[in-house]
């Protein structure tokens, strides 16, 4: 009898053991999903709205003594910018260019300036904005516009990511 209720408690053990070796540590979760036909990449930038251009470059310049680039007009996205060379990514000043600027409404509600988006670079921004849409992620415009860089870009809304507006540009 004894042994008999050894043979049942070794037999739940082991199914136990079967059950807990099911679950893979080297398997993805994800498994029998598949997987983005695109990747994400590296931190492209950090953009900060300012509400003083020269002020901001001469801070980042002068007394940080980072390498800053000439001031720029986008005039189809409503902005000037500056970009300050760090050693693993860059910052965008941004500054607005016109009456429409989506910065001046930035700057209005917060005097100060501050971060505005960041931006994050993929391999393929056609895939990834389909993808974005398809797990029901809004982007700002239709379809991706010559951003800064002279890529393409994309904004996805920040109600749909934690709160912060997110750029994605192709790398």
């Amino acid at each position: 009898m004894a042994s008999a209720m050894l043979k049942v408690a070794a037999a739940g053990v082991s199914r136990c053991f079967t059950l807990l070796r099911g679950v893979s540590t080297t398997t993805p979760l994800c498994q029998g999903v598949p997987r983005a036909v695109w990747k994400l990449g590296k931190l492209n930038h950090i953009a900060i709205a300012v509400p003083d251009m020269e002020r901001a470059t001469a801070l980042y310049r002068d007394v940080l003594g980072a390498t800053v680039s000439d001031k720029v007009p986008l005039p189809e996205h409503g902005v000037y910018t500056v970009f300050v060379e760090l050693g693993n990514t860059k910052l965008e000043l941004l500054h607005p260019l016109g009456d429409k600027s989506p910065i001046s409404g930035f700057l209005q509600k917060n005097k100060s300036g501050g971060m505005h988006h960041i931006c994050i670079e993929v391999d393929d921004i056609k895939a990834a904005v389909a993808d974005m849409k398809a797990k029901n992620i809004r982007t700002l415009s239709a379809e991706p516009r010559i951003g800064a860089h002279g890529k393409p870009v994309m904004f996805l809304h920040p109600k749909d990511c934690d709160g912060v507006l997110v750029e994605l540009e192709e790398a």
